[in-house]
């Protein structure tokens, strides 16, 4: 018995095959199959085969789906498809190049830039370039949340930290000042968004800045452990522990005997968790400086402008 015509894409796995419901002719869905909900809409008008995972990657392609070849996803979405941590927002978010490209869809929110730039993309989905997904977010991010994302985008090779700021150097782009600031901030070798957000806290508030990814040797020259933040003249250091620490047997052994040697080469260890970063910054300040003093650092004062980017209990 031969296959209907059109059965191939009427009964296609849960993978992403995404269709405008006004094409579901040319792709061979029947108003029947549509009827009875074999398709779940993304989008207004865009639809995806039950069951298939709705991700940011998939409303990504659904947008561009309806807002034509020549726009790109931008913004909070462009970072995700990075890779980069970016807060959540409820929309997608796509780049065209002039006012008469945008669309109303309900969901997505439509940017304009003149100079946009083409050529990038994720997994096959258009993107802004890295460079312009920092310097777009650095004009509607808070400082540290932008200073995350660029911390990100080195992280994972998407591009250095000098180029990244000569990036920020060059562009006429709205939030130009913004971008340069915090790109000012950007690091190589921040690996989490908390280690981020700790190191800032402490440059807020004027302390010394700590060095990253710190690596502890052996009498033979081997690197035993490594330090997320530390300042190694000092034998002072501070490691952000998740709760997989205490969760995790087996990476709690391990901490247990890096705090032994720790101990044994004179290293004065800081622990802080995440209520220290969002919740009790002050008191986590506090316990730095007095690390600090305690190793011969003075600390006179501390910058108050630390209080305008973390907003936990001040006492």
């Amino acid at each position: 018995m031969s296959a209907e015509p059109g059965a191939a894409f009427r009964r296609p796995a849960p993978d992403h095959h995404l269709f405008r419901s006004r094409d579901a002719d040319a792709v061979g869905v029947t108003e029947r199959d549509l009827r009875h909900h074999r398709y779940t809409a993304v989008l207004r008008g865009v639809r995806v085969p039950e069951g298939a995972e709705v991700d940011t990657w998939l409303r990504a392609r659904a947008a561009l789906l309806v807002a034509g070849p020549l726009a790109v996803v931008s913004h909070h979405t462009a970072a995700r498809l990075w890779g980069a941590v970016v807060p959540d927002t409820p929309t997608t978010h796509v780049m065209v190049a002039t006012a008469n490209e945008r669309h109303r869809l309900e969901g997505t929110t439509f940017h304009v830039c003149t100079t946009l730039e083409r050529g990038h993309h994720v997994r096959g989905v258009a993107v802004t370039s890295p460079e312009q997904t920092f310097i777009d977010l650095a004009r509607v991010l808070p400082l540290v949340d932008a200073v995350v994302v660029g911390d990100c985008l080195v992280r994972l090779g998407h591009v250095t930290v000098e180029g990244l700021r000569e990036a920020c150097r060059r562009t006429r782009l709205k939030g130009a000042t913004a971008a340069r600031r915090a790109a000012e901030y950007v690091r190589a070798g921040a690996e989490s968004p908390m280690e981020t957000r700790v190191r800032m806290l402490l440059v807020l508030a004027g302390l010394p800045e700590p060095l990253l990814q710190v690596e502890l040797r052996d009498d033979d020259g081997v690197t035993t452990y490594r330090l997320d933040l530390a300042y190694p003249g000092l034998l002072l250091a501070l490691e952000y522990d998740g709760r997989q620490h205490a969760e995790d047997d087996a990476q709690w052994s391990h901490d247990v005997v890096r705090r032994e040697f720790l101990d044994r080469h004179g290293w004065r260890l800081i622990v802080i968790r995440a209520a220290d970063v969002y919740t009790h910054p002050a008191q986590t300040l506090r316990r730095v400086v007095e690390a600090l003093e305690s190793r011969g650092v003075r600390v006179r004062r501390l910058d108050p402008r630390w209080q305008r980017h973390f907003q936990g209990r001040t006492s």
